[in-house]
């Protein structure tokens, strides 16, 4: 279990003092930030068809990109690794260069049906000869993450949506 003080930074334990929210900041922490994924997200992770991948460069430039693909996209190897499939998309590799370069990710996986959604911290590489590359044809390179964080996110602002069709692609 993740403690508060290897969680937060010190401007989020300032701005929590600022607006008086210390207490409920540890309990949230306490309640349900983890340093693994435990077993009921695992379904959840693996049954999604997108997430949102967010990195940062060397020089602590971040971008935020939509990833998307068959259900099962994300595949849980065990409670603190996790490795998706990286494709093709308009050449720029903004992701996969923050990758290579300073490996901190964040993936927010979210179901706007039910609502839900999960976060995952990690440190990521990168791989064009992991064996797994195979189960995603037409993959150009695998990611794999070392899961320093993964907690449930409140879905109390998730707008409720039906899903109309999938990415031909």
């Amino acid at each position: 279990m993740l403690t508060s003080e290897a969680f937060y930074t010190d401007a989020q334990r300032d701005l929590q003092a600022r607006h008086d929210s210390t207490r409920l900041a540890d309990v949230v922490v306490q309640a349900i930030v983890r340093d693994e994924i435990e077993d009921p997200h695992v379904p959840f992770i693996e049954s999604r068809d997108f997430f949102f991948l967010s990195t940062v460069s060397a020089s602590g430039e971040p971008t935020v990109s939509y990833k998307g693909g068959a259900p099962g996209l994300v595949k849980v190897l065990d409670s603190r690794t996790l490795v998706f499939p990286n494709y093709d998309g308009n050449g720029m590799f903004k992701s996969m260069g923050n990758i290579s370069e300073a490996g901190k990710v964040g993936l927010l996986f979210i179901d706007m049906e039910t609502p839900n959604r999960v976060r995952v911290q990690g440190n990521a590489s990168l791989s064009t000869d992991d064996p797994l590359l195979a189960r995603y044809p037409g993959a150009n390179m695998l990611v794999r993450v070392d899961v320093t964080a993964c907690f449930l996110n409140c879905a109390r602002y998730i707008h409720k949506h039906r899903r109309l069709a999938q990415s031909p692609y």
